[in-house]
């Protein structure tokens, strides 16, 4: 997975560049990313994201795991 999926370079600079505190950097960054991801697992399960339940993400984190599991740290959409 490109990291730049979630949090492009722009939007990177664009919140370190914002009149906030490295606690709220760090927010503002986890903000963006979650907004990224939960709209891959909406489009995944076929919903919008607005009603993505919280058992359909933790079911979606469960798959992902597996998958890594299965064929590897590379494998899946999450990569850390």
């Amino acid at each position: 997975m490109n990291n730049e999926k979630y949090l492009t370079q722009a939007e990177a600079l664009d919140v370190e560049t914002a009149m906030l505190s490295t606690h709220e950097k760090f927010l503002a960054r986890i903000t963006i990313s979650s907004l990224r991801l939960l709209q891959q697992i909406a489009q995944e399960e076929q919903v919008k994201v607005e009603d993505l339940t919280p058992q359909q993400i933790t079911q979606w984190f469960e798959r992902d795991a597996q998958l890594k599991k299965a064929e590897g740290e590379t494998a899946g959409s999450l990569q850390w």
